[in-house]
């Protein structure tokens, strides 16, 4: 066994360690490093690699039997977040891109919008608009609970034809069952997209067109049970 020391002005630290090279290393002040050989075998190349690679292999040996903490890896907030943005009740963030002027949607409605859906880290998971085309397959949303995630619901109640909003859906009022839209068509970004329901969520929707109201709820119920093809007025 060889005994390793380092010592400052104020502390003294000792430790047993097996060297691979059968020497003996003291640590003086901060800015001294100096060698003194037990056995007289280690050649003088390795001696100028233990003075260069010595101090910082110490350390490691000594921080590691210290415990000392590991360093935090940064988790960046995601672009939404860091712009003014409205919260609601839910958890659900909202940014304003585009103020819409045609008519308000409301609950009870149905919409049609584009949109774009991005885990919360950024990447992408679905859309309606092609990324390279820019060509756009619109789909048509009912306003109504329990067929729609609720956070989208929230998004898009109050918004106005022709507006755009961005927003930070958590999974409590997202995907909390297979049944709920929007759900791609396609199996590959249908699986995408299931497989991150225990995530955050970011939306980004653009209102279309929204029904007449008035018919609306009953439009709601027989589309549900006979799959009737809704007309917009």
């Amino acid at each position: 066994m060889d005994i390793c020391s380092i010592q400052s002005t104020s502390t003294y630290l000792s430790c047993v360690n097996r060297h691979p090279c059968g020497s003996q290393v003291w640590f003086g002040n901060k800015n001294k490093i100096s060698v003194s050989l037990v056995k007289s075998r280690v050649s003088r190349r390795r001696l100028v690699v233990l003075e260069f690679l010595g101090f910082n292999s110490m350390l490691l040996h000594v921080g590691v039997a210290l415990g000392a903490p590991k360093p935090m890896i940064e988790t960046k907030e995601p672009q939404i977040i860091r712009y003014e943005t409205l919260k609601l009740p839910s958890g659900v963030r909202i940014e304003e891109i585009v103020q819409g002027e045609g008519p308000e949607a409301q609950e009870g409605n149905f919409v049609e919008v584009n949109y774009v859906c991005r885990r919360y880290n950024g990447y992408f998971v679905h859309s309606t608009v092609d990324q390279f085309s820019g060509e756009s397959t619109p789909v048509v949303l009912p306003l109504f609970d329990k067929q729609i995630i609720q956070g989208l619901k929230e998004v898009l109640i109050g918004m106005r034809v022709g507006g755009k909003r961005r927003a930070l859906i958590p999974p409590s009022v997202g995907y909390v069952s297979e049944n709920l839209q929007p759900i791609p068509e396609e199996f590959g970004p249908r699986r995408s997209l299931m497989s991150h329901v225990n995530e955050s969520l970011i939306f980004e929707v653009q209102l279309l067109k929204v029904s007449c109201a008035c018919i609306s709820s009953a439009l709601a119920v027989m589309a549900s049970k006979v799959g009737l093809c809704v007309f917009w007025i």
